[in-house]
């Protein structure tokens, strides 16, 4: 029983957590762009010779 409200206590401490920081987080922070992978631009590559069009990125 004693086991059971520890680990309550402590997921409901990680939450409280977690939430404390997303809402500190200002609204304006841009996210991070990465590069697209190479199987991202092959995919893409396929998908336009498939409808006869050249890839625009």
């Amino acid at each position: 029983m004693i086991r059971l409200f520890l680990t309550g206590a402590f997921a409901f401490l990680a939450y409280r957590l977690a939430r404390k920081m997303i809402d500190d987080v200002p609204g304006d922070v841009d996210p991070l762009l990465l590069p697209a992978s190479r199987s991202d631009r092959d995919a893409l590559r396929r998908q336009s010779a498939a409808m006869d069009v050249d890839p625009r990125r």
